[in-house]
């Protein structure tokens, strides 16, 4: 019993070391430092290739975040090879229910939607940008560039 304890634990802990010691860096962190590097837009639209960041936001698909001194409602979806952020700087609002909502919407779909959308993506992308985040530079893809700061 006790073996079992004892090698659970360095399981753990050699879990934790290598989330530590990753080389990418959390889609979290990439989205916080492209919000931040923006200096708090009032919305942007992008995409970041999984293969890029470890996805620590997976299963989330509307939800609050919080940058600076602004609160974002963002929408989120996996449509590989990418992860699609739709970011739009409103109120904090209760999003459970919408988060909910969506995340059956996808498994009814199967997902087939979102990868379809992540194939015509990898033809559609025009513009791509650097986030700077602890783990290094990190390309993020947008359809279009994006004009900072205005409105639509």
């Amino acid at each position: 019993m006790f073996t079992s304890v004892r090698v659970n634990m360095k399981i753990s802990f050699f879990v934790i070391r290598m989330r530590h010691f990753s080389s990418k860096p959390t889609s979290s962190e990439v989205l916080t430092a492209y919000l931040a590097q923006c200096k708090e837009p009032p919305w942007t639209s992008y995409f970041v290739k999984y293969s890029s960041v470890k996805d620590d936001q997976f299963g989330m698909s509307n939800f609050n975040w919080k940058v600076g001194k602004s609160n974002y409602q963002i929408l989120r979806t996996g449509c590989f090879p990418y992860i699609k952020y739709h970011c739009s700087r409103k109120a904090e609002e209760d999003l459970v229910t919408s988060d909910r909502f969506m995340r059956v919407i996808k498994i009814v779909n199967l997902g087939i939607p979102c990868l379809l959308y992540g194939l015509a993506a990898t033809q559609l992308i025009r513009h791509t940008e650097v986030v700077y985040t602890s783990k290094g530079p990190v390309n993020i893809y947008f359809l279009l560039p994006e004009h900072k700061g205005s409105l639509h």
